[in-house]
């Protein structure tokens, strides 16, 4: 069997769970070597440990610019060049109009836009031409939600990074595109109802009674989708965004 991404140098931030980790791995069968990054150290090497010897593990916040300098350098010496950018890590949290304060808008633009912005263009020299680079926003970002204004905000920034970055880039034939997920069963997602189970499982049904599908969504299904956009599958798709949210935003 051929495997889509054999001999493929990926980087992939915010891997240590949920869509993150769900991608590595596919990546990883896929027949690619993934260079992965997260925030905690413990979760990091439990990831790689998991993983296995195609995973190399960095310790990383994409908001900050050090750590972004020494991702990068570590890639450049240890495989030279990216094929595969993933730019997924990011996150968020729920405050209505009226109770936003400026340290959460600081932390989630800080998360989804800037650190989205300089890791994409941080790793400009080691993309090789006809790269991939992947960015995830989410589904929110086209429609009104709840208490959730600011972080849907900075998905919507990410969604025109790629329609402008696909400009910027067109000349090295480097595609961009965006992964938009619905809700996916993922600890981010879960850990917005607190931690009393009844009220995770809660929010989960009623999330699935959104979804034309009936259900939310598993991480590894974002992944395949994260597989199609990084392999030559879709070798003449670019700036488009890919709604993996079983219907929500669509119907």
């Amino acid at each position: 069997m051929v495997r889509k991404l054999e001999g493929k140098i990926a980087v992939v931030t915010g891997g240590t769970t949920g869509i993150g980790l769900a991608t590595v791995k596919r990546f990883v069968a896929e027949g690619a070597r993934v260079f992965v990054t997260g925030r905690r150290q413990a979760e990091l090497d439990a990831a790689v440990a998991a993983i296995g010897p195609q995973a190399t593990g960095v310790q990383a916040d994409s908001a900050n610019l050090g750590d972004l300098n020494r991702l990068y350098e570590r890639v450049k010496k240890d495989a030279g060049r990216i094929d595969v950018l993933f730019v997924n890590a990011g996150g968020g949290s729920m405050l209505p109009l009226g109770s936003i304060t400026e340290a959460q808008y600081d932390d989630t633009f800080g998360r989804n836009v800037k650190g989205v912005l300089f890791t994409a263009q941080k790793a400009l020299p080691l993309l090789v031409d006809g790269a991939s680079v992947i960015l995830t926003a989410s589904n929110v970002s086209i429609k009104g939600t709840s208490a959730f204004s600011v972080y849907s905000a900075s998905k919507a920034a990410v969604r025109n990074f790629a329609r402008s970055w696909t400009l910027d880039l067109k000349s090295r034939g480097i595609r961009v595109n965006v992964i938009s997920p619905g809700p996916i069963k993922t600890p981010g997602l879960v850990d917005l109802a607190g931690p009393d189970a009844a009220q995770q499982q809660e929010m989960l049904d009623y999330m699935a009674s959104t979804i034309p599908l009936g259900r939310v969504g598993d991480p590894d299904e974002v992944a395949s989708a994260a597989v199609f956009l990084a392999s030559s599958d879709s070798s003449f798709i670019a700036g488009t965004e890919l709604f993996v949210d079983g219907g929500q935003a669509q119907i």
